[in-house]
């Protein structure tokens, strides 16, 4: 299976980020539609994975003060490798920003997903859409 990732922004590819997200986490993880559409997206710079036959099947965020956040892989893709190319790709485009380093809210199952990418927990759990979240950060050197 193979797929591609490129960095967009809300202008051009909000329809696919936005149906990425709204089977994610609308649907399939019960996120309330209030909190899904937080204003911030305009101001973020995306990525989008899309498949070979470019449909879209992975999505995530980089907001200018570093939070990585709205991470998303359709089921169908989950462990092969998208999440890790989105997560690698968002990163690098935050160390050429000159950024110190990034952070993001991960849900508690996703936690060793992020450590392989070297972050560390760096908050107690809480409670987030109903959904028990950890913040995590990254170090980034120059």
């Amino acid at each position: 299976m193979s797929f591609s990732v490129i960095a967009v922004d809300w202008l051009s590819a909000g329809a696919a980020l936005a149906e990425i997200r709204r089977r994610v986490f609308i649907e399939e993880q019960s996120v309330p539609e209030a909190l899904e559409w937080d204003g911030l997206d305009e101001n973020a710079v995306h990525v989008l994975a899309s498949d070979d036959a470019n449909r879209p099947i992975g999505c995530a965020r980089l907001l200018p003060q570093g939070k990585i956040g709205r991470m998303a892989v359709l089921p169908e893709w989950r462990g092969s490798g998208v999440g890790r190319t989105m997560l690698e790709t968002l990163v690098a485009l935050a160390r050429a920003q000159g950024l110190p380093e990034v952070s993001l809210s991960a849900q508690t199952h996703a936690i060793p997903f992020y450590e392989q990418a070297g972050f560390r927990v760096c908050s107690e759990i809480y409670d987030d859409a109903g959904i028990p979240h950890r913040d995590m950060v990254l170090a980034l050197s120059a």
